[in-house]
């Protein structure tokens, strides 16, 4: 891979809380573009503001890729997850809007996010989305996650 100096990973970084359209993601080259395989972040202490009542939405993030052509470097996405802190929007716009973002960066074979959001109000709101087929032979494991007070789900 070829050094860029425009990538976050290795320098002192400062951003806002509160803009996840500033687009904090980054792709480098996949280093291993013969084979297919997947990859997974999990972000169990993600957090947003609920739009309406303004208190904070908990979720635990599962986001399962195949990646294409690039792969997407990992500090960039933490602080692209964390601008979430401070943003107002319901549980489905952010779910959707992280793999839709994610898609346009990377352009991956397969996507998978699993967002488990933790109950307020009694009700838990798990979203999902998928973009492509997952190709045959990878191994991905199942998408289920431990949240806290939940159990399995």
């Amino acid at each position: 891979m070829k050094k860029n100096s425009a990538l976050l990973l290795g320098q002192k970084t400062s951003y806002t809380y509160d803009k996840p359209s500033e687009k904090f993601l980054q792709k480098v080259e996949n280093p291993h573009q013969d084979v297919d395989y997947a990859i997974r972040f999990t972000c169990p202490e993600f957090t947003s503001i609920c739009p309406i009542t303004g208190q904070p939405d908990f979720a635990n993030i599962l986001i399962d890729y195949v990646p294409n052509k690039s792969i997407v470097e990992s500090k960039s996405l933490k602080f692209y997850l964390v601008s979430y802190r401070n943003h107002g929007a319901f549980h489905e716009d952010c779910t959707v809007q992280i793999a839709k973002d994610i898609i346009s960066q990377i352009k991956p074979k397969w996507l998978r996010i699993s967002g488990f959001w933790y109950p307020r109000g009694g009700i838990p709101i798990d979203v999902f989305f998928q973009s492509g087929t997952l190709p045959k032979g990878v191994y991905v494991k199942e998408a289920g996650a431990q949240v806290p007070n939940r159990g399995n789900v």
